[in-house]
C-alpha cells in the first residue's frame, strides 16, 4: 500500500481535481499520481498506432472492453501530444488502474523496435509532491526577517534579469512587501474559501518571487499562476501551459519552477518533450526543484539536467539541512541532482502585509521523521496539534494568523534561491547569458554538503542565516 504521506496527497490533489479521477503508480507503490483511464501519445502517426495497437490488444487478450479506445481532446497541438481513453476513468477507485497498465505493456514490443517510449501514463505535476512538510507554512515571531536577508544592491530597469516564476499566482496585496516591488503576474485565484481560510498552498508563488527578490534586488520577475489549482497540474495540459506563459513576455533569462513529478523512467515526460526541446533552443536557463521524496529516482523536469543535450539548458536543486550542513531529509537526491541551496525554514512573504489572513495546519501524524533521519524533522519543527484537532471539545480546527512574513521549507524554496544566485551573479559580471552564468556560478563555488554520504555542490547566498538543528529530544 501506498504510504500515508502520499495518501494524503492523492486526498489533497483529488479534491482540487473532482472531474478528473486519480491512481496512485506505480502498482500502489506511491511514486507518482496519474488520471484513470488515460494515456499519452506523440500527436500524428504515433498516436495512431498507440491507438491501434491497444484496441487489437484488449480485443486479442479479452482485456477491458476495446470499444472504450478513443481519442480524447484536440488530435494536435502544441505541446505535442494527444491523450487517448483505455478505459472509463469512472471505474474502481485510486488504487491502481489495470486498463492503463495493460495499454503499457500493449507497446512493449513497438517500443523495443522503435528504440524509444510511444506511450505514458498523464502524470500530475505537482508542487505538493508528497504532502510534505505537513505543519508548514508557519509565521514568524514580530520582528523577524526574511532568510534569506535582502542582499545589497538597487533595480536598474536597463539591466534588470528577467526571472519567470512558474507557480500559484500572487496574492492581492503582494506589493505592500517593499521586496516585491518590481514583481508582477497573475492574481491567486480565490485566496480564502467561505470560511476566510486561506487555501492550500495560496501564497506559494508569492513566497518564492520573494526569495528571489532577497538574494538578487536587480531583477524584473513575473509569477504565473500556472499550479493555482492547489499546486497540481495535468501533464496532458503542463506543457501547453509552459508554451503560453513563455509567450506572454518572451523567453525569461531564468524559469524558476518548483513542481515536477516522478514516472518511474529515466528519459522525461512525453508532455514537455516538445517544451524541453524548444528550451534546448532558446537562451533561457530552467532552474527546476528536485522535489520532496526523499529519493533517488529521477523528477521531471529538473532531471532534464542529466540527460544528453540538457546539461547547460536545465539546472537542477535540491534541499539543504537548515544547519546547510548536510541535504534535507525530505529532499530528493542523487546525481542527476546539481548543486543544493538552502531550503529548510526560509523566511519570506506568504502574502502582503496589509490584510492578515488565516490559516488552517494539516494534520500531521508522524511522531518520528518520516524518513527515519535523527533530528527534529521540519515537518515537526514547530509542531502544531493540526487541522483534526479540537480544543476543549469545541470542534474547531487549529488557527493562525499571517501578516506577511511565513517560515516554509521545501525544494521548492531552494530552487528560488539557487536562481536569485545566477540572477546576483549576472548582475555583478555584466553577463547577459543565464547559462553563461550558471556555469561560471557553478565552476566558482567552493561550497559543499554532505548528502547520503556524499559531497555534492552547495549554492549558499550571503545573506543567508543557517539555523540550529533540534535534535529528538528538544521536541515539545
Amino acid at each position: 500500500m501506498a504510504p500515508q504521506r502520499f495518501r494524503e496527497q492523492y486526498d489533497q490533489i483529488q479534491r482540487s481535481m473532482p472531474d478528473v479521477p486519480l491512481a496512485i503508480g506505480p502498482d500502489d507503490a506511491g511514486e507518482f499520481l496519474y488520471e484513470k483511464g488515460v494515456v499519452l501519445a506523440r500527436d500524428g502517426e504515433e498516436a495512431r498506432l498507440v491507438e491501434d495497437t491497444v484496441r487489437r490488444h484488449f480485443t486479442t487478450f479479452a482485456g477491458p472492453a476495446a470499444d472504450h479506445v478513443r481519442r480524447t481532446g484536440p488530435e494536435t497541438n502544441r505541446s505535442g501530444i494527444t491523450r487517448i481513453r483505455v478505459a472509463d476513468p469512472g471505474q474502481g477507485d485510486g488504487s491502481g488502474d489495470p486498463a492503463v497498465a495493460s495499454a503499457l505493456r500493449a507497446l512493449r514490443e513497438p517500443e523495443g523496435r522503435t528504440g524509444r517510449r510511444l506511450i505514458s501514463r498523464n502524470h500530475v505535476v505537482s508542487i505538493a509532491v508528497n504532502a510534505c512538510p505537513g505543519d508548514e507554512p508557519v509565521p514568524v515571531e514580530a520582528g523577524a526577517q526574511p532568510n534569506p536577508a535582502a542582499a545589497a544592491g538597487s533595480h536598474t530597469p536597463d539591466s534588470a534579469v528577467g526571472v519567470l516564476v512558474v507557480d500559484t499566482g500572487l496574492m492581492n496585496d503582494y506589493r505592500s512587501y517593499p521586496l516585491l516591488a518590481h514583481t508582477r503576474g497573475d492574481a491567486q485565484v480565490e485566496e480564502c474559501g467561505d470560511d476566510g481560510v486561506l487555501r492550500q498552498y495560496c501564497g506559494h508563488g508569492t513566497f518564492i518571487a520573494g526569495l528571489v527578490a532577497a538574494v538578487a534586488p536587480n531583477t524584473d520577475i513575473t509569477v504565473r499562476g500556472t499550479l493555482n489549482d492547489a499546486g497540481a497540474v495535468l501533464e496532458s495540459e503542463f506543457g501547453e501551459k509552459l508554451f503560453e506563459a513563455v509567450d506572454q513576455d518572451g523567453w525569461p533569462d531564468i524559469l524558476s519552477l518548483s513542481a515536477g513529478t516522478s514516472n518511474g523512467r529515466t528519459d522525461g515526460l512525453l508532455g514537455v518533450d516538445a517544451f524541453m526541446r524548444e528550451l534546448r533552443r532558446q537562451r533561457t536557463l530552467l532552474v527546476a526543484c528536485a522535489g520532496n521524496n526523499s529519493s533517488a529516482t529521477p523528477f521531471w523536469p529538473a532531471a532534464y539536467a542529466d540527460l544528453p543535450g540538457f546539461e547547460d539548458s536545465v539546472l537542477s536543486i535540491g534541499a539543504l539541512r537548515g544547519d546547510g550542513e548536510f541535504g534535507a531529509c525530505f529532499s530528493n537526491h542523487g546525481a542527476w541532482v546539481k548543486a543544493y541551496a538552502p531550503g529548510e525554514r526560509l523566511v519570506s512573504a506568504l502574502t502582503g502585509f496589509d490584510t492578515p489572513v488565516p490559516y488552517v495546519y494539516q494534520h500531521s501524524t508522524y511522531d518520528d521523521c518520516r524518513y527515519g533521519f535523527g533530528y527534529a524533522c521540519t515537518c515537526r519543527h514547530p509542531r502544531h496539534t493540526g487541522v483534526l484537532s479540537e480544543e476543549g471539545g469545541s470542534g474547531k480546527p487549529d488557527q493562525v494568523m499571517f501578516e506577511g512574513l511565513a517560515q516554509w521549507s521545501g525544494t521548492s524554496f531552494a530552487t528560488p534561491v539557487a536562481a536569485g544566485m545566477i540572477a546576483a551573479h549576472m548582475t555583478a559580471r555584466a553577463e547577459t547569458d543565464p547559462r553563461a552564468a550558471r556555469r561560471q556560478v557553478m565552476d566558482a563555488n567552493g561550497e559543499v554538503a554532505e548528502v547520503r554520504g556524499a559531497t555534492v555542490p552547495a549554492l549558499v547566498p550571503a545573506t543567508w542565516s543557517p539555523l540550529p538543528v533540534a535534535l529528538p529530544s528538544a521536541r515539545t
